[in-house]
C-alpha cells in the first residue's frame, strides 16, 4: 500500500474550497488534527473540468476530470500508474446517488461503491455491499460559503481505505451539486 494514501485506523478530513482560487474547486484536504495529506488543484479553463490530485511532496496520484456527453454527471480517475476508477452519476429523485468502480490494486477484485445521500441534507454514505467506508458531511451556511460560495467538507473514512479515492468523490459530488445535478 501507499504510505499517506492509507491509515490503519478510522480518520476524518476536512476538505476546504479555496476562496481566491481562480479555477475553482481547488482544495486544501488535511486530517481533522490539521496535517496535510492531498492536495486537488482545478484546472483553469478546462473543458473537461479536470483536477490534479498529489500527494503532500508534489507527486500526482491522478486526474479526475468530467466525463462530457453522459446524461448524468460522471467522473473518471485517470493515474499514470494505471489505478484508474469512474464515478457514475444516477438519475434519482432529490437524492446524490453514485456508483464507483475500479480494480482493487491488492487483489485485481473488480469494487463496485455505492454513494447515496442528500445534498439537501448535507450528507453522503459510501458503501461496499452495504458496509459502510466513508461519511461525508459539510458545513452549511458558514461565512467561506455566504461570503465566497466555498464549501467546507469532513469525510470520515473507515481503516485501510483510500484517503485519495474517498476525497475524490467529495470533488465529484461537489461538482454534482454546483451544477445543480442531485
Amino acid at each position: 500500500m501507499e504510505p499517506g494514501l492509507y491509515l490503519p485506523h478510522m480518520v476524518t478530513l476536512q476538505m476546504k474550497e479555496k476562496i481566491m482560487s481562480l479555477s475553482g474547486d481547488t482544495f486544501r484536504i488535511k486530517t481533522a488534527d490539521g496535517v496535510d495529506v492531498l492536495a486537488c488543484q482545478g484546472k483553469t479553463f478546462s473543458i473537461h473540468a479536470k483536477k490534479t490530485f498529489t500527494d503532500m511532496s508534489g507527486r500526482e496520484l491522478f486526474v479526475l476530470e468530467k466525463q462530457m456527453f453522459k446524461l448524468n454527471t460522471s467522473f473518471n480517475g485517470v493515474s499514470s500508474e494505471g489505478h484508474n476508477f469512474e464515478i457514475k452519476g444516477k438519475w434519482s429523485f432529490g437524492k446524490s446517488k453514485s456508483v464507483v468502480l475500479f480494480r482493487n490494486a491488492a487483489d485485481g477484485a473488480q469494487i463496485e461503491l455505492d454513494v447515496k445521500g442528500s445534498f439537501f441534507d448535507r450528507k453522503a454514505d459510501i458503501t461496499l455491499n452495504g458496509i459502510p467506508v466513508a461519511h461525508i458531511s459539510r458545513d452549511f451556511m458558514n461565512a467561506r460559503q455566504l461570503l465566497g460560495g466555498q464549501q467546507t467538507y469532513y469525510v470520515t473514512i473507515a481503516p485501510n481505505v483510500d484517503i485519495s479515492l474517498m476525497a475524490a468523490i467529495c470533488v465529484a459530488l461537489d461538482e454534482r451539486e454546483n451544477e445543480g445535478n442531485k
